[in-house]
């Protein structure tokens, strides 16, 4: 035991006066129930001799996750059920972790910051901590915590969970922190203590000394059979880059997830999904990869189009300077270690080898049936599930969801290449090339994307005839049906000679595939407690990277919905708005990659447009039930971004004491809601007190869970702000491009979504308007 890191609770509880007898037999009841529960090595019940109302439940447990998953169950909730009569208020209770560090190996750490507040600041206390620790729910290493009240009322302790001291060091040494930490300054400066508790050492037999007295519970021994139940708050079920992401999203809200997945290794070569779109960029910004990514990957210069030998399009789109990021190609196996490794750095690990074999929900729950690569049959459970296994999804069939697809239904055999190619091509471009018989017969579609690396691309064409042949027919299934014996560098050869640039060569073959595939989207996206997303719900052609990218936003739309529900801020209808967003954005996508993959695609005249469409930065939420607006009878409704659109980025905000320029994805970047208040020369008096009101009301509806800031036009006096403002983030315009691409000229209100879309409007402000919308989200 002395060699192995194990984790310590203790839960301190003051019985109510003649209950002490009734206390310690209700948690003898309980105890043989918790003691198998996996993971626990012993309890204790102790009794202190001086107060023997006061009692402490000892636990020693085999690591954190254990305690987690206990801390989440039902057991748990037995025992506190249990005890709740005979012991006194909560607020005479307390709980901490203790872990015991191995030398040389950073551990999680449990600190405890304790201040006191004088009589009648409890209030401002508390509500100063939510807002403290929404933002601290963020930084790196940062697990969890809780706010504890001594019996006094006056003195507070702030019990935290980091991954290691090493991060909880970095975190309070980083002058930015103050930022976060700015509510809770003025109790932190006086009468204030810090402290950090590790077991270093743990003998093999611990003994009790007086004055305590111990009240013991033997273990029950039970024969081996399936592992018992492990709960958490999500299971993702697939760790490609729609499961990570999700994860992701997850995690750094602070919610509990587990991630499992059936391949016992990550992918470490070529495979189908390579385009990176700027929308999918913008999102790893948010992430904290878009730099890594950036590293990793090539950029996407323009696009050449060939339609029957002949050059038909060449679109450059390295101008579009008002995108904060341009087309990316990437190998979709560097994208999963980029964002595996994000994940790690959020605590969480993928639990390779895990296949899942049965789902079944209830009113509070799912439960799933795992198998690891031993046949070892296991139960997890959660809160939610949501299905991000790919195109043989075992949730979605598990659900029993449906395909549905017209024509695109029809499936296709495609071959992929990971090639040099000696050409005489635009570097950078993604070409295409397509043959179109004159009866509009559809023959040929081959497209090359640009790899790193001098000259090497990734080709992705239908399969030749004779590997068609030697494939053979019969029903296909949605999805990747199989993977075949891989072609040859001379399959790929015959169809560069067949439809590229006569002269062009292939060589050195890293890595091919041939597989059928049949498009499609799922009849829904939800069915109770559990969801589909990514390949498990749309499956498109393996051109243009419209699958992941799809996956991608599936993910960081439903991600902040679930934590939302979870955290308790929204009702759980909120996901209700998943599928009624992402079903008819994945229907349209599905199409128009069936469309870009098999026809002459450039057939749009704004060739801009076309491109914005096909990144997704125009693909929205405007027939969203979660989307609104008050627009006066003098605007005009179609100007400015509207409700459910991205909320474009603006260059040039000012801010006192910043001595550069800021974006308005630097406002965005908090993993809440934003609301982004305006206001310019014309608001006057009575406007600006206006939207004092609406920030005080936000702030009351939300119970605090939005950012909120404002932006003014430069030539309003900072003076003229009034007082109900002032403790608002304030930035000025300084460049008038936030007006000018918001197309404003009075006050406003945009609300922006975590995920960056935009969820209301109202031009002018009105505080009851905002009002009613806030509360279809918030609780």
């Amino acid at each position: 035991m002395s060699e192995k890191s194990i984790v310590r609770t203790i839960v301190r509880m003051r019985a109510r006066e003649g209950c002490e007898n009734a206390f310690a037999a209700a948690w003898q009841r309980a105890a043989p129930r918790i003691s198998l529960v996996p993971g626990n090595l012993s309890q204790q019940l102790l009794r202190d001799d001086a107060d023997p109302r006061t009692f402490m439940i000892v636990s020693d447990w085999a690591d954190r996750a254990s305690v987690d998953a206990f801390g989440r169950s039902d057991l748990r909730e037995h025992l506190t059920e249990a005890l709740r009569d005979l012991r006194e208020e909560a607020s005479r209770s307390t709980f901490a972790v203790l872990e015991s560090l191995s030398a040389g190996q950073a551990r999680p750490v449990r600190v405890d910051v304790s201040t006191s507040v004088q009589p009648g600041e409890e209030a401002d206390f508390e509500r100063a901590y939510l807002t403290v620790a929404e933002r601290v729910s963020t930084a790196p290493g940062h697990l969890r915590e809780e706010l504890l009240l001594e019996p006094d009322g006056l003195r507070y302790h702030i019990f935290a969970e980091w991954e290691s001291e090493q991060e909880f060091l970095q975190w309070v040494e980083d002058p930015a922190h103050l930022k976060d930490a700015g509510p809770l300054a003025r109790w932190l400066s006086v009468d204030f203590s810090r402290q950090v508790y590790q077991v270093r050492q743990r003998p093999e037999k611990a003994e009790t000394a007086s004055p305590i007295e111990a009240v013991d519970v033997r273990r029950v021994e039970v024969p081996r059979g399936p592992e018992p139940m492990s709960f958490s708050d999500v299971i993702v079920v697939g760790a490609g880059p729609t499961g990570l992401t999700l994860a992701i999203e997850l995690a750094r809200r602070g919610i509990g997830v587990r991630v499992i997945e059936r391949r016992q290794e990550a992918a470490t070569q070529a495979d189908k999904a390579i385009g990176i779109h700027c929308r999918t960029m913008e999102i790893w910004e948010r992430q904290g990869v878009v730099t890594e990514a950036i590293n990793a990957g090539t950029w996407l210069y323009g696009q050449t189009v060939y339609v029957n030998g002949r050059l038909t399009h060449q679109v450059d789109w390295s101008h579009l300077e008002e995108l904060p990021y341009a087309h990316l190609g990437l190998p979709q196996y560097e994208t999963e270690r980029i964002l595996h490794e994000r994940l790690n750095r959020l605590g969480v690990q993928v639990e390779r080898g895990l296949e899942l074999t049965g789902l079944h929900q209830g009113t509070d729950g799912v439960q799933a049936q795992v198998r690891d690569v031993n046949g070892t049959e296991s139960s997890l459970a959660a809160k939610y599930l949501v299905g991000c296994d790919g195109a043989h999804s075992g949730v979605r069939a598990e659900l029993g969801l449906t395909f549905e697809g017209g024509i695109s239904m029809f499936p296709q055999l495609f071959m992929l290449g990971d090639v040099d190619l000696d050409w005489d091509m635009p570097a950078g471009h993604l070409l295409r090339f397509v043959r179109i018989e004159e009866d509009g017969d559809f023959t040929g579609m081959l497209v090359c994307v640009p790899l790193k690396g001098r000259g090497r691309y990734r080709v992705a064409t239908l399969a030749p005839e004779h590997l068609q042949q030697s494939v053979g027919s019969g029903v296909v299934p949605a999805g990747f049906w199989q993977e075949y014996e891989p072609p040859g560098l001379h399959d790929i050869q015959d169809v560069l000679d067949d439809l590229a640039p006569p002269g062009t060569t292939a060589s050195n073959l890293r890595w091919s595939s041939v597989f059928r595939i049949k498009h499609g989207i799922v009849d829904r996206y939800r069915q109770g407690r559990v969801f589909v997303a990514g390949d498990a719900a749309h499956l498109h052609p393996p051109a243009g990277g419209q699958g992941m990218n799809t996956g991608i936003q599936d993910a960081w739309n439903l991600g902040w919905k679930l934590a939302q529900v979870l955290r308790g801020h929204s009702r759980p209808d909120l996901l209700d708005s998943y599928e009624a967003e992402r079903r008819p954005a994945g229907r349209a996508i599905v199409d128009r990659a069936v469309n870009l993959a098999f026809t002459d695609e450039m057939d749009m005249e704004d060739q801009k447009a076309q491109f914005l469409l096909e990144m997704q930065m125009t693909m929205n939420y405007a027939d969203s039930p979660l989307v609104g607006q008050q627009i006066g009878e003098e605007i005009d409704p179609g100007a400015g971004p509207l409700p459910g659109h991205r909320a474009p980025d603006v260059t040039g905000l000012r801010r006192f004491g910043v001595g550069h320029p800021l974006r308005l994805f630097d406002v965005l970047n908090d993993p809440r809601a934003t609301l982004v208040l305006y206001a310019d020369a014309s608001t006057g008096d009575a406007g600006l007190a206006e939207i004092g009101s609406a920030a005080a009301l936000a702030r009351e509806v939300t119970s605090g869970q939005l950012n909120i800031c404002m932006i003014v036009a430069n030539e309003l006096p900072q003076q003229t702000l009034p007082e109900n403002v002032h403790d608002l983030p304030v930035y000025r315009d300084g460049d008038g491009y936030f007006a000018k691409i918001y197309e404003l000229g009075g006050p406003a209100a945009y609300l922006v979504r975590p995920d960056g879309h935009i969820g209301y409007r109202s031009v002018p402000m009105s505080s009851p308007a905002l009002r009613e919308h806030l509360t279809l989200i918030y609780r």
